[in-house]
């Protein structure tokens, strides 16, 4: 059982629309319909009539429906219950991020910002875009880092929350220099062997971006590898099994030993900014000294 499952459900019972729930939980449409559809499979029972337009909910899922939404609750309560318990006389300032924005760029901030706030404390929650996103809007986080992209952005009104854009990132097709410069693996060649690709779940942010951003089609390349994590991507990457869309922060150190390469030229590099949101309201003193520093 995955808590995402029983938001997802909660989501469409309110909709009652696969494409405006989808869309309100920020994930594509098909992987919100598998979600639902293992949600089914855990309960034993359909739970969503798909026949009928707009789709109603089944028996099962009617009566299903008041349990997830005070099992969400509870959950929620709980979480925060023991939260506040653990944090004692001290205030840990709590931010949300993506993974590989977490590794790659936040740790890095946290360690600048302490060395100014020595008694600061922090507590990092990295995860999926949705959940970042549901974490702020619940309040259960204090500060979200998310990457913006002109094509893909979180769906999340952002009206109450203030906004700061930190750092423009790129994402570069790359390969281990060995491995591609031996096989001749550029992207501006038409013909040969196709490049073995490795490529992030169609669902996750970074694949809706190049999925919107580069034309695959068009290149000789195919897909051998689907992944949601940067870092298991970037792991078969040192190994030369292939090429992938990589974040610049990521893979910095490796692109300036030489041990990975580009193999595209720039119009083949997709621009990103990493930005972080929140609502400085309801800041306590360490929320808002880490805000100011950003």
């Amino acid at each position: 059982m995955d808590l995402n499952w029983l938001r997802d459900f909660e989501c469409l019972a309110r909709t009652l629309n696969f494409t405006r729930a989808s869309n309100e939980r920020n994930i594509t449409q098909s992987a919100f319909s598998r979600r639902i559809k293992a949600l089914e499979n855990w309960v034993g029972l359909p739970l969503v009539n798909r026949a009928t337009y707009p789709i109603q909910l089944t028996e099962a899922g009617h009566n299903f429906l008041p349990t997830a939404k005070a099992a969400i609750a509870q959950l929620n309560e709980s979480r925060q219950s023991i939260r506040d318990a653990d944090r004692g006389d001290t205030r840990f300032v709590r931010i949300s991020a993506l993974h590989t924005i977490s590794m790659n760029y936040l740790a890095h901030q946290i360690e600048r910002i302490q060395k100014e706030i020595p008694e600061l404390r922090t507590r990092v929650i990295s995860d999926s875009l949705s959940t970042c996103c549901e974490l702020l809007l619940e309040g259960a986080v204090d500060i979200m880092l998310v990457y913006y992209h002109q094509y893909v952005s979180p769906k999340i009104d952002d009206t109450g929350f203030e906004r700061k854009d930190l750092l423009s990132d790129l994402l570069i097709p790359v390969a281990a220099r060995e491995v591609a410069e031996a096989r001749g693996w550029h992207l501006s060649n038409s013909g040969g062997t196709p490049i073995p690709y490795l490529a992030y779940e169609q669902s996750s942010f970074l694949g809706q971006v190049v999925e919107n951003s580069i034309s695959i089609e068009t290149l000789n390349i195919e897909t051998i590898y689907i992944d949601g994590l940067v870092e298991t991507i970037r792991r078969r990457l040192l190994q030369g099994s292939g090429f992938a869309w990589m974040p610049q922060t990521a893979v910095e150190t490796e692109l300036e030993n030489g041990s990975l390469i580009a193999i595209g030229d720039q119009s083949l590099n997709v621009s990103l900014t990493i930005s972080a949101l929140a609502n400085p309201t309801y800041f306590d003193d360490s929320a808002r000294k880490m805000w100011s520093l950003l």
